[in-house]
């Protein structure tokens, strides 16, 4: 029996933007659906304002004004509500109000030099305002993803302050907020939490990056919502907001990249005709080998990919209920690095008469979209259902959450046997997210009380074993309130989690196969649980208009993953043999934040400060026999031993950003950001103090200039050029020669893009030109895997380098049938 108990602390936020004017918030009448309408025009001109977005973030319905900027809603559930309106080039309005007064709601935009800051979140609790949240969190819109070149979806939202990636390659990246990832990191897919495989060096993110709207990015364990996992953050990516009612429209998008010859296409089709919602898009995508300065084509570095995704439901007056699809499929291969020692050119082994032979790679193999062995195979499969109902006549909500995901992942690296996974895990997920929002109380208290689960095996199908196969069953409750008093918003809440891990005992023969109990023990088997609290408190506190602070503490908990405790064998994608620790007691956190922002009409600075002190830290060590050499011999030169070893660890840090929109030149922003983190682990001896996979510091300029409109037919002109100078890495974790320093390297990026209007002002495409690493520098990344590959003795230098130069060209249409 889980035991359950919710305890609830502190909380805030109810807001309105200043200027707007609020719906008075009497009683609605009972038994009806709510109509809300309204008009929006330019607070300068007077001009109606077509084309701009009204959303209710937490109801999923959404409209958008006519040419004379009404909009209305026919169908909306009676309560007190969270509203967002946008419009390209204007500061984005949001406002709570009453949905059954049936008074109409008159709003005058601002043209935006500056964001003043009042996004909406949806990953803390209910929608929220960014700037009274008290929960460090960013946001990168959809704006921002078009204009970034990326491979992945991680690599896109990368170049956010704070937040960097562990790479394998061009195809892997995987998270790391504040100097935390893996498993420390959850990773959402509209707000339902994505189950594959984490712990994995070279497990990247199973999503479609042509799916995502925008990404809200929670620094630390401050979200209550997602359990054991989201010690150092929670990041959701969301898909598009609902379309309005009565409309039919879809896109299509294409982009090529030069560096690796990457191909993307993605067709999205998306309606709302009588509540009846749905969203539908493919997309293929296909990429050779990467180039660098050093390397040239970096053998067997390119992927392809095959997903859809979408959903089915109904919008009405007691809410909604989706029913939502998704399935990702890439091919992929993973890069050795092993050279011919004389020419300094990429090998690979190819099979001849039944035996193994090492060639040079040739010229076609190297520009070709051919993978070879070792690869990935990767199936990401996601059933869900996602609901939302009205309770009550006063704006209560009940969601629920439920999903089935299936996660194959193969490995194939035997060249004898092309056809045969040597690695195979499937793993079969069951979560939910039960969640209820209490009607407002008590002059302007919210609460929201919740559980979450989740249901999971593994079983391992393939010819070699790394990890044993489990069954895990994890479940926690959790209570969050918020209260606002004027300018000042409290927020605060806890949550207990109890998670139980059962791993198989595995026995094998003298062919290394599976057997019964007597032969050798390849995993001995264990039951493990693990239980604890994760709590946090903070204000937000707007003096004025233009200046808010922010504090936060918060207590975090992560229970070990499996690889952390059981593994045995072969990691064929991090180089190394290692061996997991079944004894490892649970990590918990305890994390200081602090805020100050500034944003005026032209000047817009941010400090954000955090200090997390986290016991019983776990991380990967490289084991050495007396000699001060590798433990192992028999698995390769370039294999070594590794397990996992906890400490007390302490991380400090924190983001500024200083961005100028001079005056009279409102069309021009000079934006800077700098991030570093200090990464300790305490009580040990000098060569072992500082913690491995630590991001380098980094400092980011870009020059940009805005024009919203450049003769008839071209809107919103952009051209940016942007420095990137990550800084030295010498503080690593040098002890047993598990890692080592990194040279600082600095990057350019440019960029320009517009839409392309016809004679009556509709959009007929868009056109983003990216080019990255415009110098072609030859760099390897501190937090790159392939740092770490054989060296290639022809030029003394170790290790794959990162992408080379790169342009990268995206067309996107938008599509409109009704």
């Amino acid at each position: 029996m889980l035991r359950t108990s919710v305890l609830v602390v502190l909380a805030s936020t109810l807001s309105f933007s200043a200027g707007a004017q609020v719906a008075p918030a009497t009683t609605p009448a009972r038994g009806r659906a709510a109509t809300f309408a309204g008009r929006l025009t330019d607070a300068a001109t007077g001009q109606p304002l077509p084309g701009a977005n009204v959303v209710f973030p937490d109801l999923k319905q959404g409209a958008a004004t006519d040419a004379d900027g009404r909009f209305s809603f026919a169908n909306l559930p009676r309560g007190r509500f969270l509203v967002q309106v946008t419009s390209l080039g204007y500061n984005t309005i949001t406002q709570t109000i009453a949905t059954g007064t049936g008074q109409a709601l008159d709003l005058r935009l601002t043209p935006a030099a500056t964001e003043i800051g009042q996004v909406v979140v949806t990953g803390v609790s209910q929608a929220t305002e960014l700037r009274r949240s008290p929960v460090p969190t960013t946001v990168v819109d959809r704006t921002r993803l078009n204009q970034t070149s990326a491979t992945n979806i991680i690599d896109a939202i990368a170049h956010t302050p704070g937040i960097s990636q562990i790479t394998t390659g061009a195809a892997i990246s995987k998270p790391v907020v504040r100097g935390l990832g893996y498993n420390r990191v959850v990773t959402l897919n509209n707000g339902a939490k994505q189950e594959g495989q984490q712990w994995g060096d070279e497990h990247g993110i199973e999503i479609d990056e042509f799916s995502i709207d925008r990404a809200e990015i929670i620094k630390g364990p401050g979200s209550l919502l997602y359990g054991s996992d989201a010690m150092a953050g929670v990041i959701n990516f969301l898909a598009p907001d609902p379309i309005a009612e009565g409309r039919i429209t879809g896109s299509a998008t294409a982009n090529y990249q030069t560096n690796n010859h990457q191909q993307g296409y993605s067709l999205e089709n998306a309606g709302n005709i009588n509540g009846l919602n749905w969203l539908a898009r493919g997309t293929r995508k296909v990429a050779g080998n990467y180039q660098n300065r050093y390397d040239g084509h970096v053998f067997n570095s390119g992927f392809n990919e095959w997903n859809a995704n979408g959903y089915l439901g109904l919008n009405k007056s007691w809410g909604y209920s989706h029913l939502t699809f998704s399935t990702f499929n890439q091919n992929l291969g993973l890069v050795e690095g092993e050279r011919d020692s004389l020419s300094g050119r990429f090998v690979r082994e190819v099979a001849v008469g039944g035996q193994t032979e090492s060639r040079v790679v040739s010229n076609d193999e190297l520009r070709g979209y051919g993978l070879t062995q070792p690869r990935q195979l990767v199936n990401h499969l996601r059933f869900g259902t996602d609901n939302s109902f009205v309770v009550g006549q006063n704006g209560g909500r009940l969601t629920l959450q439920v999903n089935y995901q299936q996660n194959l992942r193969r490995e194939y690296g035997d060249v004898l046997n092309p056809d045969q996974p040597q690695l195979y895990f499937q793993l079969r997920t069951v979560d939910y997210a039960l969640r209820y929002f209490v009607p407002e109380f008590g002059g302007g208290y919210n609460l929201a009380v919740g559980t979450t689960g989740l249901r999971q095996q593994n079983r391992n199908l393939g010819t070699e074993f790394l990890i044993p196969a489990y069954n895990m069953t994890e479940g926690g409750v959790f209570g969050v309130l918020k209260k606002s008093f004027g300018g000042l918003d409290l927020s605060g809440g806890l949550r207990y989690d109890v998670r139980r891990i059962s791993a198989q005992t595995l026995f094998l023969d003298g062919n290394e196969q599976p057997t019964a109990p007597g032969a050798e023990t390849k995993f001995p088997g264990f039951l493990s649980t693990f239980n604890n609290y994760s709590g946090s408190l903070g204000a937000a506190y707007n003096l004025s208009d233009r200046l808010t602070v922010k504090a936060n503490i918060s207590r975090g908990f992560r229970a070990p993953n499996i690889a952390e405790l059981g593994a045995n064998g072969v990691h064929e994608g991090t180089i190394r043999y290692e061996v997991g620790q079944p004894g490892l007691q649970a990590e918990t956190s305890l994390q200081a934040d602090a805020g100050v922002s500034y944003t005026s009409e032209h000047v817009r600075f941010t400090v954000d400060a955090f200090e997390n002190s986290i016991s019983n830290y776990i991380f990967a060590r490289r084991v050495l026999n007396r000699a001060g050499t590798d433990s192992l011999v028999s698995t390769g030169p370039d294999i070594g031993l590794f397990n996992y070893v906890q400490g007390q660890a302490r991380l400090l840090g924190g983001e500024v950003t200083l961005d100028f929109h001079p005056h009279p030149l409102d069309w021009l922003h000079f934006e800077n950001s700098f991030a570093l983190v200090r990464a300790r682990q305490l009580d040990v001896p000098a060569e072992q103090q500082f913690l491995p996979f630590i991001p380098a510091d980094r400092l980011q300029s870009e020059l940009r200039g805005n024009f919203r409109r450049q003769g008839q037919r071209l809107t919103n002109v952009y051209a940016r050029f942007q420095l990137e100078q990550t800084f030295a890495q010498n503080r690593f974790f040098g002890a047993f020669d598990t890692e080592t320093a990194t040279p600082a390297y600095t990057l350019f990026n440019a960029g320009v893009g517009t839409d392309v209007a016809d004679a009556k002002g509709r959009t007929l495409f868009s056109l983003y030109i990216t080019a990255n690493n415009l110098f072609d520098v030859a760099y390897q990344s501190h937090l790159s895997r392939l740092k770490y590959e054989a060296v290639n003795y022809a030029t003394g230098r170790r290790g794959v380098y990162n992408m080379g130069r790169t342009l990268s060209v995206k067309l996107v249409v938008p599509l409109a049938f009704k």
